[in-house]
């Protein structure tokens, strides 16, 4: 007798926790639907996606060994979620990225350059010429960068923007920044977009109250007799700690402590959902007065099916999801599964090819796209 009641109950255990994966991870793949205002939680379930995914696929294989009848429940799931899992993981065979560009296209770089190696500048002088030879092998027509920290008038700077001009040979540059959040005496930290095209005109903008994260710019360039508008933005960062870090890799609740760095996590991810939803809005009204094709660059700090995501990207395609396979990992950090810098595009500019460089020079890794303008 006490044989069946257990098994009952753990088939109810077991179908009851299939239920929550599953739930959970349609909340995941259509958090962007819900205002971050009142449900900023679903975006941890956007977070975790792809972990929900295996978990669900787990449950789906589990069922068929030994009940086929209730397999329904993950099978179900995965069929309605399958549209936006594409825009996280593009199912189809990957093609090499052709690295040889072909003058009749535009080549896009998108890349958090995490301050361009200059708190290792002295124990690791090699690397910010690494960064530089692989822009240039790469060779963009149009190079967007987060986390830019240079100088645009000391001469002495480690960083001095006429040096980067030289080395990438990119003679047009726009460089925005918020004065108040200078890396240093001679440094300022901000965003830039260089460019081998012409910039016929630039656009700094800033959203209230001016501190970290609060601007993004645009440049309008011209290839051949086409002006295409390009964005370059950085949302809301997390801002971790090493601390904060350590603990999601690792985490663990034994004592008063754990319990405190778990509310100190949760507190950052509330801030950053929150901060993200407003900067999205704002920044999709600027793009939305655009009257030229646009390219939106940039790093959102957050995946696809997030809020931020598709609130930037309505409307436009993404690269990557349209071009790229795989994965696609951009943050060399916490998860595998981070694709959390992207290049956007109007639908009137045709993507030929798309990829992500896996080189460890920065905390990011570089997105390029090459992009024609559509002649229809």
């Amino acid at each position: 007798m006490a044989k069946p009641f257990a098994r009952r109950l753990l088939k109810i255990i077991f179908i009851g926790c299939n239920g929550i994966a599953s739930l959970l991870l349609l909340l995941g793949c259509y958090g962007n639907a819900f205002e971050g205002h009142f449900y900023w939680m679903i975006g941890l379930c956007t977070l975790a996606s792809l972990y929900l995914l295996l978990l669900v696929v787990v449950f789906l294989c589990c069922w068929l060994f030994i009940r086929p009848s209730l397999a329904w429940i993950s099978f179900l799931t995965i069929i309605a979620c399958w549209k936006p899992l594409q825009q996280a993981i593009p199912f189809r065979i990957g093609k090499s990225f052709v690295s040889k560009k072909d003058s009749s296209q535009i080549r896009v770089m998108s890349w958090n350059v995490e301050h361009f190696d200059i708190l290792e500048h002295k124990t690791h002088p090699e690397k910010k010429q690494e960064m530089i030879d692989l822009i240039n092998k790469m060779s963009p027509d149009v190079a967007c960068f987060q986390e830019m920290v240079a100088s645009d008038s000391a001469l002495r700077a480690i960083n001095y923007l006429p040096d980067f001009v030289s080395k990438l040979q990119m003679k047009g540059y726009y460089y925005s920044y918020n004065k108040k959040l200078d890396f240093d005496a001679k440094h300022r930290f901000g965003i830039i977009v260089f460019s081998k095209l012409p910039i016929v005109h630039k656009e700094t903008i800033s959203l209230d109250p001016n501190n970290y994260n609060s601007i993004f710019q645009y440049v309008d360039v011209v290839k051949n007799k086409d002006t295409i508008r390009v964005f370059n933005i950085h949302l809301q960062s997390l801002k971790f700690s090493a601390d904060n870090i350590l603990y999601i890799e690792d985490p663990t609740m034994t004592n008063e402590r754990d319990l405190e760095k778990s509310k100190n996590v949760l507190a950052k991810f509330k801030v950053g959902f929150l901060k993200r939803k407003k900067q999205s809005d704002f920044i999709k009204n600027v793009m939305n007065q655009s009257p030229y094709p646009m390219v939106v660059c940039g790093d959102l700090n957050d995946v696809p099916n997030s809020y931020a995501y598709n609130t930037v990207g309505k409307g436009l395609d993404n690269a990557f999801a349209k071009r790229g396979s795989g994965i696609g990992k951009t943050f060399d950090g916490i998860s595998p599964t981070l694709r959390i810098d992207n290049i956007f595009c109007s639908p009137s500019l045709g993507i030929h090819q798309c990829t992500t460089l896996r080189k460890r020079l920065s905390d990011h890794f570089p997105v390029v796209a090459d992009l024609s303008i559509d002649s229809e």
